[in-house]
């Protein structure tokens, strides 16, 4: 699972399939990663696993494995599959079986599913390409479900770090001041139809749906700046920089009384293999 900003999905001209140089970073720190990176909505899990024809799930970009062991405890059996050999190595330790590739240059040697899902992954994956592929090792019936969370931070959170990125990574790709003044679901709304159009364009599936699934979880200051670092533009700045990131929206929690509600919707798009291969 690795988060994309709203800025990167939102952008027409920004693919980030083509700029895994960020997605490449976020197993400098896997155990923190595992630790503070929230899970998917059980209704979700819930709706995926009762539309299969069975319950063989590949998992693509499984990261620590997070969605893997809730495809799991669902009663699936889950094959992971993850470029990066440190995230890997988590998911493992959690009981996820796991394969180090990219889903473009993943072998599935012959294998099938009954589903291919991505948890906060599948823009890191062509779209076309990756619906292909997907295409081809799905039984018919079998379903495509990438899903992203789209979180909606406090504007008072998401002003003191835009403030605070703007003096310590000015050459940041993430406008937070454009997140800061646009609804999260706009920004992230292109993300969805290329995932859409892509699975349109690779074949061999029924029109793709989109399923929300609306949530809310509270973090204590220590508790978001723990997870913070994991954040992508985060992940390779020096130890003194990244303190001064995390003092700055340190300051503005306190200011809110040392805590906030974070307000988000995880957004599935589904389509159904259709035939044969």
């Amino acid at each position: 699972m690795s988060p994309i900003s709203s800025e990167q999905a939102g952008s027409a001209e920004v693919q980030p399939h083509r700029h895994r140089q960020m997605a490449e970073s976020f197993g400098a720190d896997a155990e923190r990663y595992d630790r503070t990176r929230p899970g998917y909505p059980d209704a979700l899990i819930e709706r995926v696993v009762a539309v299969l024809p069975g319950t063989d799930v590949l998992d693509v970009g499984c990261g620590t494995g997070t969605a893997a062991r809730q495809f799991r405890a669902a009663g699936c059996a889950v094959l992971g599959v993850e470029p990066d050999a440190r995230m890997a190595e988590v998911a493992r330790r959690g009981g996820i079986e796991v394969e180090v590739a990219t889903f473009e240059t993943w072998d599935p040697a012959g294998r099938a599913f009954d589903a291919v899902v991505a948890g906060t992954a599948w823009h890191w994956v062509d779209p076309v390409v990756g619906a292909e592929r997907a295409a081809q090792v799905l039984r018919p019936g079998g379903l495509l479900a990438p899903f992203h969370h789209v979180f909606e931070t406090p504007p008072e959170v998401t002003a003191a770090l835009a403030a605070v990125y703007r003096r310590v990574v000015p050459d940041s790709p993430v406008d937070l001041g454009r997140q800061a003044s646009s609804p999260a679901a706009e920004l992230y709304q292109p993300l969805f139809d290329r995932i859409a159009d892509g699975i349109r364009q690779a074949g061999g599936f029924g029109e793709p749906e989109q399923w929300r699934f609306a949530w809310e979880r509270s973090y204590t200051r220590d508790e978001w700046l723990d997870q913070l670092p994991t954040h992508g533009v985060l992940t390779g700045l020096p130890a003194d920089r990244l303190a001064e990131v995390l003092e700055g929206v340190g300051a503005a929690i306190d200011a809110m009384g040392g805590g906030f509600t974070m307000s988000s919707v995880t957004v599935a798009v589904s389509a159904v293999r259709q035939g044969a291969v």
